[in-house]
Parts: C-alpha cells; sequence; structure tokens
C-alpha cells in the first residue's frame, strides 16, 4: 500500500486595504485515526453558520470531533485497503466527494453501493458504515459536514451514535 500525496490547503483573505489576497498555502499529511481503518487530515473549520469571514482563527486549529456542533467541518479521509468504519449516525448534513479509489457504502439494512472517482454521497443522518473493497488501494474521500437537525421516527429523535460508541 502506497501512502497518498499530502494534501494541499489555500486559504483566502483579505489584506488591511481589502485586497484579496493568499493568506495560507500549505500542505500535511493525513494521520491515523485510532480504530486504525483510516487517516484523517482537518481542513477547515467553522463555528456558527452563516460563517463570519472576520473570524481571524485558522479553522483547521479549532477543536472539532467528527461533527462541530452549530457549524461546519471539511476533511480529507483516507480510508486504508480492507478498511471499515464501524456502524454510526451523526446529527449531521455530510457531502462526500470521492477523489480516488473506490467506497462502498452500507446502510443498517444490509444494503450497500459502491463509489468511485467522482461520486458524490449527501449523507443525511442515516447509520450507515464505510467500507474500502480493495486489498491495495487507499480512497480518498473529502467530506464536508454541517451540523443538522435529528431525523424524528413517530415524534422521537434518532440517536447519535458516534463510532466510538459502537462496538466494532
Amino acid at each position: 500500500m502506497s501512502k497518498l500525496p499530502p494534501v494541499r490547503r489555500i486559504v483566502t483573505g483579505h489584506n488591511d486595504r481589502g485586497k484579496a489576497i493568499f493568506a495560507k498555502d500549505d500542505a500535511f499529511e493525513t494521520q491515523l485515526i485510532p480504530s486504525g481503518d483510516a487517516e484523517f487530515a482537518l481542513i477547515w473549520t467553522a463555528p456558527d453558520l452563516p460563517v463570519d469571514n472576520n473570524d481571524p482563527i485558522d479553522g483547521r486549529e479549532r477543536e472539532a470531533g467528527l461533527t462541530l456542533k452549530g457549524g461546519s467541518v471539511i476533511r480529507v479521509a483516507d480510508m486504508l485497503p480492507g478498511g471499515q468504519s464501524p456502524m454510526h449516525r451523526t446529527n449531521s448534513l455530510d457531502y462526500g466527494i470521492v477523489i480516488s479509489g473506490q467506497l462502498e457504502l452500507e446502510l443498517d439494512d444490509g444494503v450497500k453501493t459502491l463509489l468511485g472517482p467522482g461520486d458524490i454521497v449527501i449523507q443525511r443522518g442515516t447509520m450507515h458504515l464505510w467500507r474500502n473493497p480493495s486489498d491495495t488501494e487507499t480512497c480518498r474521500i473529502i467530506f464536508v459536514l454541517t451540523e443538522a437537525t435529528a431525523v424524528e421516527v413517530d415524534g422521537k429523535p434518532l440517536p447519535e451514535l458516534h463510532p466510538e460508541q459502537v462496538e466494532r
């Protein structure tokens, strides 16, 4: 298995006269997560919606879990060959864009679909897991997550189940 290239991030901003500038142009490696099935790189966070573009904090430096209550998160996930996440659900609207490799999305009833480069998934608070079906190729996917209300069934909100709360 070969490691994918570093993630390059370009952040724009303004100078003191209001002219657009490139505030940052950096690159960083993805880092292995505790479950050992993927590597993540946090790209940016914003604590509120709508976003305050006057906030001077580098969004990558903000504390964020899988999602950010009241805000948004963008991260790169490199799903390692043969890797599989636990079944989980978050109260978020997630946009996932596959950059390279293949990734299988499985729902809690066992129904599956395969995503490849250029495919986009809109994940709307459902129980699901991710699986890389390849024995050799890492799958790179970009996720943008925004907080959402919980899905309600019979007037009751479905609970969040984060990967660390779900037994493997």
